[in-house]
């Protein structure tokens, strides 16, 4: 049994007409005998009976055509679906994105997708890079946006921005009194560091071998989830971290942190997806416009945060 056999048998039906019914169809009338014997001969069920000229439903055909109709509108339902998933009007998006990307450069994006696509739901978790990196590649985020470069073939990588990563200390600490330190001094204090897995770890870390520094010489005083938990506890007065810049702006505005004058990398912002499924449009359509929007990039002199 086919769609098309029950749109033939409903047009049928409606019209006690068959050749009707088959230009309604824009089918030639052979056609439409054709489908409607062929219903009637694979189930072995008489749907119509044949009375001089005209067609009238058997008992048997009435109650056929309750479900055919059934049928066919939850065919059209289901085609309408589609129809509205690929032009955005409805459908869930779901993104893990690591906490910097979470916190201080995503929510914009969101904010002017669901204005231009108000039927889409995003559902947005939060994690650190392999976590994100982890969603996506079980299929758990349709798109994952983190800092750190990720070593997997399974997933693709797109770079969509660019960020400052920034040393900053509280004002009580020797270096806020400094107009630049030595990388080599940068095992003289304690450091309030994210941990391992983040993509600001990672990337801190990445910084230290280049200045030909081993990591087990760097005294990790603290070791936190959160960026928020990081500002606050060298805000205290523990150590030095190292943090984005647009982590560190607001406390920099308030005279809570200094920032160190040590150069540290810039560093990627990227969406990653799994090769080897489809992308949904939601998802391409979402990294299309991250794409599109210029990035401002921070200044380490003076720590302003982006627009």
């Amino acid at each position: 049994m086919t769609l098309e056999q029950l749109r033939v048998f409903v047009a049928v039906a409606e019209r006690q007409h068959m050749t009707q019914a088959a230009a309604a169809l824009n089918l030639a009338q052979s056609a439409a005998s054709t489908a409607i014997a062929a219903l009637e001969a694979r189930h072995g069920a008489k749907l119509f009976n044949r009375v001089g000229r005209r067609i009238e439903l058997t008992q048997t055909g009435a109650l056929f055509l309750v479900e055919a109709r059934a049928v066919l509108a939850r065919a059209e339902a289901a085609e309408l679906l589609l129809s509205e998933l690929g032009g955005l009007k409805r459908g869930t998006l779901p993104i893990h994105a690591s906490q910097t990307i979470a916190s201080y450069w995503l929510p914009r994006h969101l904010v002017a997708f669901r204005r231009k696509y108000p039927g889409i739901e995003l559902h947005l978790t939060v994690g650190n890079t392999a976590q994100v990196a982890d969603a996506v590649r079980d299929g758990i985020a349709a798109l994952g946006l983190v800092e750190g470069v990720i070593a997997d073939p399974a997933l693709e990588m797109i770079n969509v921005a660019r960020d400052q990563l920034v040393v900053v200390v509280g004002p009580e600490h020797p270096w806020a009194l400094h107009s630049d330190i030595a990388p080599g001094q940068l095992i003289q204090s304690e450091w309030v560091l994210r941990e391992p897995g983040s993509g600001t770890r990672s990337v801190f870390e990445a910084a230290l071998k280049d200045f030909g520094i081993p990591l087990a010489s760097i005294n990790v005083a603290l070791q936190l989830p959160s960026n928020e938990a990081v500002r606050a506890a060298v805000e205290a007065g523990m150590g030095a971290t190292a943090i984005s810049a647009s982590v560190a702006a607001p406390s920099l505005e308030a005279g809570l942190l200094r920032q160190v004058a040590i150069k540290l990398p810039e560093r990627a912002f990227y969406a990653i997806r799994h090769v080897e499924r489809s992308a949904s449009q939601a998802a391409d359509t979402l990294l299309a416009m991250m794409s599109a929007v210029p990035n401002v990039k921070q200044s380490q002199a003076d720590g302003s945060a982006p627009g």
